[in-house]
């Protein structure tokens, strides 16, 4: 059974690997700085074996949900510091009832935004839920520009499933009507809840693009928000239509000399396909995630 999770760990040819080391012919402001963080989605171990593993194997910084509890958050700072690393906060409400969700939301953006410890490079948002009105879902990102506003912290609110943003059509709305929308850009989820690569909704996209602050890099196809390994010859259609939709928000940051967080976030079973009986993932996840790390810095670092 091992024969399997090798052999696809090991397949880093295809024309996938020539993409990545293409880079795109930019005009770069000089100070266009890109920032490569880790996801601790997946990770069995401590914080501090967690936070020494992302510094060894290259990343700027992580990824992690803001601690609720002072003692959660005291252990965090601890260990950036320790590690040198910068972070990127997550933040969400939970409650099925909107009132509740949002009561829980603001409780935690507002103490991620005001902490005084080691300021964020953003704050990206699981903003409500795909149920919610659009009347509701305009009072987070409300809240969220107003925060932005009066902190100066970068706050995205996240192409994901089941959260407002779920779908091209409903988040272009959202981006048509509400001008200070920013977004993280995790568009796997889009591909699987369209079933394509988005070839028909180009104008969507596009739009979506122009918001961007923040990227999700994993790559989806039309069955899933997830292939199994992004090394393997053939996924190479998929890793091309995101390097496609990322290089253009590299231009564009890259025009305007500002920076570019990126999350590599390919993640465990049941993301990750498994064997079955088993469930003995297809690829090693982090891994996966180090060689998309290693591929974007080569393709954007200045």
């Amino acid at each position: 059974m091992q024969t399997v999770g090798t052999a696809a760990t090991a397949v880093q040819l295809s024309t996938t690997a020539a993409a990545s080391s293409i880079l795109p012919n930019i005009h770069m402001n000089n100070n266009f700085k890109l920032k490569l963080l880790a996801t601790n989605w997946g990770f069995n171990g401590t914080l501090d074996e967690y936070c020494t593993k992302v510094k060894k194997d290259g990343y700027d910084g992580i990824e992690i949900w803001w601690p609720l509890e002072k003692k959660g958050q005291d252990q965090l700072f601890s260990l950036l510091k320790k590690h040198e690393l910068e972070v990127g906060f997550l933040c969400a409400g939970s409650d099925s009832n909107y009132k509740k969700h949002f009561d829980q939301f603001v409780q935690m953006i507002d103490a991620a935004a005001n902490e005084s410890i080691q300021r964020p490079l953003y704050i990206n948002c699981h903003s409500g839920r795909d149920y919610f009105t659009y009347e509701e879902g305009k009072t987070f990102i409300s809240h969220t520009s107003a925060l932005a506003k009066s902190t100066g912290i970068k706050i995205c609110h996240e192409t994901h499933r089941s959260r407002l943003l779920y779908a091209a059509p409903v988040a272009r709305h959202y981006m048509e009507t509400i001008p200070e929308l920013r977004i993280t850009f995790d568009v796997s989820h889009w591909c699987n809840v369209h079933e394509s690569l988005l070839e028909d909704q180009q104008e969507t996209v596009n739009l979506s693009l122009q918001r961007v602050d923040h990227i999700h890099a994993r790559v989806g196809h039309a069955e899933g928000p997830q292939v199994n390994d992004p090394r393997a010859p053939e996924w190479d259609h998929a890793v091309k239509a995101h390097l496609a939709w990322w290089d253009k928000v590299v231009e564009l940051k890259k025009q305007k000399g500002d920076v570019l967080t990126i999350l590599t976030e390919f993640g465990p079973p049941d993301y990750m396909p498994t064997l079955p009986y088993t469930r003995q993932p297809l690829a090693d996840q982090w891994a996966v995630n180090v060689h998309m790390m290693q591929m974007i810095r080569n393709r954007y670092q200045p």
